[in-house]
Formats: structure tokens, C-alpha cells, sequence
């Protein structure tokens, strides 16, 4: 029996420092609601909260689902432990795992219970055959594949709950000797793959070598595969995408381009390891995301483009080739931080010092040409200003601001309350 004690509301149970700790390692889902008593937004969810837990409890009652309350004035602690800003905020844990994404979806009691059941669902497909298995490979999707000799082992039980916890990032897919009809694996230990996006990456699959018993270092190995460096942007995900406050480098594409899919995440793996804390790396369908192109002056047929978003305004790089050219990319994420993009926006390229120009005297007596071997042009590879009439190489100088942010406008509302009327 739990040993933890705290005020039922309903089926809603009050969190506190004491007992939170149990009920998450006690249950497999816990959504939490962080209140305030002032907040009349929460006062109005409470009733629509605590009819929620009544009627999961109705409909499932052997779930092991906790519907919780915080009172954020009360338990500061929980507060900043789960960095609450606003009122009333919805967060869940699956399996001790606190979800990268907040609750989003519409505040009632149906969408409650809905969202709960469909957590509750396996987060594992089975196969029992090679050929069965095939139709299961969504190109587009990274997979965890495994093979286990018994469904009732520590590591098939290892599998799924990393896969609960990870579900939305990839497909987990398993078959298990009671049930796999063919000899492929006949006489071998458990095994483990992970199968990268086939359209967007070029990586090789790549095996678990490690104990598959021990949950954190399966899960941290599942996490660091199936959380790409490179992440797609919707609409769907632009908001908890945005409220990560790091300004996105993005590649725009066409939806039936893969190859630049491809070589962006390559560039980035090769260029920009160093600024994953620092950026986030996205890709954008250019048709789906049209308006932030007209707001740099482009428009479909000029995929594949890159820039960046601040989240105040967008910068432009130049040509996509050079993106190739090892540290381009990385010198135009420096240029971000450094504030030259912004300034040279307005004022045109940065002088170069005494000392750079002597040498670029020197190279004239010399006749270099300021061109590598290959004739590619030495010119920096981003381009902020707008190139309206101006022909190849020249640049217009703006008068105006760089385009504003357009992401920014996809994040959460800085508003403190998060409830609408509308959704009730």
C-alpha cells in the first residue's frame, strides 16, 4: 500500500513536496495541473480537472493514472523544479519521465480522458515475420527494433518502457521467439537496432551493444538516437519547438527533395556539434511554410534555402552550395551571436583591419584575384540584405530592418493565463 497521504479532490489528488516522488514511481501516467488559488483560469479548470480523474477512474479503473494538483504558491520548490511561468500549466510523466512537451490539446474533461487512454495504449508494434515487418518502415521515421527470446525478461520489459517514453520520437517495433515463425534468429541473445530515417539522414543502423537490463543506459542510448539533431518543424510541434527559446537555423525545402535533407544534416553533423546547446537545427517544408520565404523575398522556386531565425528577426544565407564548404555554416551561426549579421545588414560588410587590408593590397600587386582554385568566390556565404534588382554578387543596401521573426509568432502566448473561454 502507498504510504503517501494528501487531499483528494474527486479523483484529483493534491501533489506536495511529500508525496510526489511516490505517486510518479508508483504510476505509470501522472498529469499534473499547476495552479494558483488568484488565477480565476485555474479555478475555472478545477471542477473540469476533477471530473476528468472521476471519469478515467469510472472507465479504467485498474490504470495506474494519477490526476494531480500543485499549488504553485504553496510548493515554490515544485514550481521551479518543473519551471512553471504560467497558470494553470498541464505537464504529464510517463514511467517517471517527464514529457519534453506540455499538454496541449483542448482543455475538457473528453480530451482529458481521451489523451490519457491513448497514452495508455501499447507503444510497441509486433511483428511476427520478416515480410511482415517491412510494411512497419516508414522511411521518414527512425525505428528501434528488437528481438527478444522471452516477453517476460527484464530486457523485453527495458524495451517497453523506453518505448513508452519515446514513442513520439520513434516507431519501436519487436518480435519475440514465442511468436516470430521463422529461424532468423534462431539460437541468438536479444537484439537491439536502430534504424535511421532512410529519407533524411545517411546514417548506418546501428546495434545496442550494452546491457539491455539496465533501463538508463537503454533508454539514454534509444534517447540519443531517437531525438535527431536535426528536427522537422509543423505546425503541429512549432509551439514547444519555439518556447525552447534557441533561435533556429533552418533549412526550407521542398517536400519532394530528400537530398537536401540529406546533405543538411550532414552539414550539420560535421560543422555544428558545438553549437547544439546554443541553436536548434530544423528543416521546414518550404510550401507549408511560404510566408516566412515571402518575408525574406523568396518563394518556392527557390529551394532549398537556409537562414536563421532569432526569434527577432530572419537573416538569409546566401547560396546553398556553399553551405558545404566546411565552417560556412558554422561562421554564419557566429556571425548570429556576434551581432555582424544585424550590423552588416544595415552598414554593409565590416571594414577589414589595417592589417587584413595590407594583405589584400599585397594581393593586387600580386594579381591574386581574391578567388580559390576553383573559382568559388571568397565572399561571406550569407547575404542579409535584400537582393532586390541586384545582379550576381551585388548586394542592395536596406534601409529598413531585417525581416522580423515569423517563428516567433508560432510559440506560446507570454500572456501568464493559457485558458481560452472559448474552450470551455
Amino acid at each position: 500500500m502507498s504510504l503517501w497521504t494528501g487531499w483528494v479532490w474527486g479523483d484529483a489528488v493534491q501533489l506536495n513536496s511529500a508525496n510526489i516522488d511516490t505517486i510518479i514511481k508508483e504510476n505509470d501516467i501522472v498529469m499534473i495541473n499547476f495552479y494558483a488559488d488568484w488565477c480565476r483560469f485555474s479555478a475555472m479548470l478545477t471542477p473540469i480537472w476533477n471530473e476528468a480523474a472521476d471519469k478515467l477512474k469510472a472507465k479504467l479503473p485498474d490504470a495506474k493514472v494519477v490526476f494531480g494538483r500543485i499549488d504553485c504558491e504553496n510548493e515554490r520548490g515544485l514550481s521551479t523544479r518543473y519551471q512553471i511561468s504560467k497558470y494553470p500549466t498541464i505537464k504529464y510523466i510517463t514511467n517517471g519521465v517527464l514529457a519534453k512537451r506540455e499538454y496541449r490539446g483542448q482543455r475538457s474533461v473528453e480530451s482529458f480522458v481521451e489523451f490519457v487512454r491513448k497514452e495508455l495504449e501499447p507503444p510497441i508494434k509486433e511483428f511476427t515475420t520478416i515480410d511482415n515487418l517491412l510494411p512497419l518502415l516508414d522511411d521518414k521515421k527512425r525505428h528501434i527494433i528488437g528481438y527478444f527470446n522471452d516477453k517476460n525478461s527484464g530486457a523485453y520489459n527495458t524495451f517497453l518502457r523506453a518505448a513508452s517514453t519515446l514513442k513520439d520520437d520513434c516507431d519501436f517495433l519487436v518480435a519475440t521467439k514465442e511468436t516470430f515463425t521463422e529461424d532468423v534468429f534462431a539460437g541468438k541473445e536479444d537484439i537491439v537496432n536502430f534504424r535511421p530515417s532512410v529519407t533524411r539522414t545517411n546514417d548506418d543502423d546501428q546495434k545496442f551493444e550494452g546491457d539491455l537490463t539496465n533501463y538508463e543506459a537503454f533508454q539514454g542510448w534509444a534517447r540519443e538516437h531517437c531525438i535527431a539533431l536535426v528536427r522537422e518543424i509543423t505546425f503541429d510541434n512549432a509551439e514547444e519547438l519555439t518556447e525552447e527559446g534557441k533561435p533556429f537555423l533552418i533549412l526550407f525545402h521542398h517536400p519532394d527533395d530528400s537530398n537536401s535533407l540529406k546533405e543538411f544534416n550532414d552539414m550539420v553533423k560535421s560543422q555544428l556539434q558545438s553549437e547544439v546547446d546554443n541553436m536548434n537545427f530544423v528543416t521546414a517544408n518550404g510550401l507549408q511554410f511560404a510566408h516566412p520565404l515571402q518575408h525574406l523575398g523568396k518563394s518556392k522556386e527557390d529551394l532549398p534555402l537556409i537562414a536563421i531565425d532569432s526569434f527577432k528577426h530572419m537573416y538569409l544565407f546566401g547560396k546553398y552550395e556553399n553551405a558545404k564548404t566546411p565552417g560556412k555554416l558554422l561562421e554564419f551561426v557566429a556571425d548570429l551571436h556576434s551581432g555582424k549579421l544585424h550590423r552588416e545588414y544595415h552598414y554593409g560588410p565590416d571594414q577589414p583591419s589595417t592589417e587584413t587590408a595590407e594583405e589584400e593590397k599585397t594581393d593586387e600587386q600580386t594579381g591574386e584575384t581574391g578567388q580559390d582554385n576553383s573559382g568559388t568566390e571568397n565572399d561571406p556565404p550569407h547575404i542579409p540584405r535584400t537582393e532586390s534588382g541586384s545582379s550576381e554578387g551585388e548586394e542592395e543596401q536596406a534601409s529598413t530592418d531585417p525581416p522580423e521573426s515569423t517563428f516567433v509568432k508560432l510559440g506560446p502566448s507570454k500572456n501568464r493565463y493559457t485558458i481560452l473561454r472559448d474552450e470551455f
